[in-house]
């Protein structure tokens, strides 16, 4: 077999493959052999019909099977051959492909980078640090009371932050307009779920009233048949209720499975929760700036058939989270590409990192973790058994592990700072915090 390289870009390779004909004879006469085996031929006994029969009826088929798994095998054998790492599936182009003569095809593919990591020095990780303090919690527990407030029906007029039970009917220029009417409906007065002007206006408002608002679409509404125009509402308010705050009772701990521990149980479960946010967050964080900083310091070229492959996994995985009738290929690629480029690269650089260093999963950081997941169950020690006997989930966690070794091996040369901060701060999303 003889085999030559030309480098047409820096991942794409153009690889000639020439295979002897007499290899491709003997593939073609194991086939036939197999066939002669098995073939119902009129006239003939099996295994007894002559192979020119054979041959004369089954050998292009046999031909052509033989070339397709001959150049499945020949490429395989040649990259090896090469000591080349392809990045996906090559195109294949025959150059001749007579029978009698040697096959020669050309195989154009891509290859993984080949790169040394490396710039861990110049990665700056600001490392915070907090703590769960009781203020923190007292927070927490009206945030609880508030994600669970309940609505009583009361004799006065509207106010903001009230439940109001609606009808009303949309007109615009004296016609009723498609989704501008409803009945039955539950408002919050302040929620901002209607157009500007529409809860404002429910205000000071009493049940059985009825109230016509004059209003103005915005500009920029979604719906572009509405945008900007004026619309008359009919609104009757059938009854006005109040918020109610949950009180802080066994009843109210029952919703969160906590039974029989009384408030200081209660405070106790939810200071344990914080806590595990908090260290999940402020772990993220230092995460993200570790990748980000291999990112910056590590430009590399991306192979084109593993950025498509990515793409296509992100279209499925939007497909599968919002639903709908739109096929994933359907979804613009462009909308995928940049994330894409980021996991492929990440991807890369992680498993050059595990390789140079020789990393691998430490098995009692693998139960660390699992054993902190299952503790937000009532039943962890059942939450770990099935993280033990399901290989897949195991190995999902591993692979945490492993990226938390990456981020720990970089942080041993990184800029790394120290900060002190309040637990809200520590939790905040980076986009939110960097946005005050």
């Amino acid at each position: 077999m003889q085999v030559s390289v030309e480098n047409t870009s820096a991942l794409e390779r153009r690889m000639t493959i020439g295979v002897p004909a007499e290899r491709i004879e003997t593939e073609v006469n194991k086939r036939l052999q197999q066939t002669a085996r098995r073939a119902k031929v009129p006239g003939f006994r099996p295994g007894k019909v002559p192979m020119s029969v054979i041959r004369q009826r089954y050998e292009d088929s046999a031909r052509q099977e033989a070339l397709g798994d001959l150049i499945q095998a020949t490429f395989y054998e040649a990259v090896v051959e090469q000591k080349l790492n392809p990045a996906g599936a090559p195109a294949v182009e025959p150059k001749t492909f007579e029978k009698g003569k040697d096959l020669e095809y050309v195989a154009t593919f891509e290859v993984f980078p080949e790169f040394a990591v490396a710039g861990f020095e110049d990665i700056a990780v600001e490392r915070l640090s907090a703590e769960v303090a009781d203020a923190d919690l007292d927070n927490m527990l009206e945030i609880l009371r508030k994600q669970n407030i309940r609505f009583e029906a009361v004799e006065r007029a509207a106010e903001n932050e009230d439940q109001l039970n609606i009808d009303f009917v949309g007109k615009i220029d004296g016609e009723v307009f498609a989704g501008g009417s409803a009945q039955g409906t539950q408002l919050v007065l302040g929620s901002g779920r209607m157009i500007p002007g529409f809860e404002d206006g429910l205000v000071g408002a009493k049940a059985g009233e009825e109230r016509v608002l004059s209003l103005t679409f915005p500009a920029d509404y979604q719906n572009l048949d509405l945008a900007g125009k004026v619309a008359e509402f009919t609104v009757t308010v059938n009854s006005v209720s109040a918020p109610a705050l949950p009180e802080l009772n066994e009843t109210f701990f029952a919703q969160f499975g906590i039974k029989e521990t009384g408030l200081e149980g209660f405070r106790t479960e939810v200071r344990k929760n914080m806590d595990r946010e908090l260290r999940q967050a402020i772990k993220s964080k230092i995460k993200n700036q570790v990748m980000d900083g291999l990112l910056a310091t590590n430009p590399i070229e991306v192979p084109k058939a593993l950025l498509s492959n990515e793409v296509d996994r992100l279209r499925v995985q939007a497909v599968q989270q919002f639903g709908g009738n739109i096929k994933p290929d359907q979804l613009p690629a462009e909308l995928f590409e940049e994330q894409a480029k980021r996991r492929v690269v990440l991807g890369l650089i992680v498993a050059e990192v595990v390789k140079s260093n020789d990393l691998k999963p430490d098995e009692a950081r693998v139960r660390e973790l699992i054993q902190e997941m299952a503790s937000a169950y009532q039943e962890p020690e059942q939450v770990v058994a099935w993280y033990y006997k399901n290989d897949q989930q195991l190995n999902e966690v591993r692979s945490v592990v492993l990226e938390e070794q990456v981020v720990d091996t970089v942080l041993q040369k990184a800029k790394v700072t120290d900060k002190a901060v309040s637990y809200e701060e520590a939790v905040k999303p980076a986009e939110a915090a960097q946005a005050d």
